[in-house]
């Protein structure tokens, strides 16, 4: 078996493994997190997008607490159109992309979805059914050493209702996109 071989193998099993790690926190993170009162959510977005920029699939969960500013969450991403421009994805090339963690949750943001000069800033919260996230994401080959970041909205509800469709997820550069979301709380 030549070394290309066994490499390609090697990064092949690499990435099911971050995958099925990924799956899994998406799952677990909000039964998880609602039993030891914390607000726990896991999310599917195939395609996120609306900016000139390009596309971005992303997946994942965890759990936060605005009250005392905790947070872990994360999950993968892909980026299947190339991102361009001045923005803060700029330079993931489509089929780049492996996984996204937080580095802190925000307490709310303001966001457009389509980057248009028409279109109104919207702002929003991080509470009940929204989280709000500052995150790295990380390309394969960059090792621990983030690629990006950029600001994050997950929410169980329509975040932008003057555009049609429901957007419930929005990347910062990138735009807004339909998720297949769940929130869950103790509280």
């Amino acid at each position: 078996m030549s070394r290309s071989t066994t490499s390609k193998r090697r990064w092949a099993l690499l990435a099911f493994a971050a995958a099925t790690t990924t799956a899994t926190l998406a799952l677990a993170a909000p039964a998880l997190a609602a039993s030891d009162g914390q607000t726990g959510f896991g999310f599917n977005a195939g395609e996120i997008s609306g900016f000139p920029a390009g596309a971005v699939s992303l997946t994942g969960g965890g759990a936060f607490n605005l009250d005392t500013n905790f947070v872990r969450a994360g999950g993968g991403f892909r980026c299947t159109e190339d991102v361009v421009g001045t923005v803060p994805l700029n330079g993931c090339l489509a089929g780049q992309g492996v996984r996204w963690d937080t580095e802190e949750l925000l307490a709310s943001t303001t966001f457009k979805c389509t980057g248009a000069a028409s279109e109104a800033r919207k702002t929003a919260t991080t509470g009940d059914g929204t989280v709000v996230l500052q995150s790295d994401f990380y390309r394969a080959g960059d090792g621990i050493d983030e690629s990006f970041h950029a600001q994050l909205i997950v929410s169980q509800n329509d975040i932008a209702p003057d555009i049609p469709g429901v957007q419930n997820v929005w990347l910062q550069g990138v735009g807004c996109g339909t998720a297949i979301v769940h929130f869950s709380s103790s509280s």
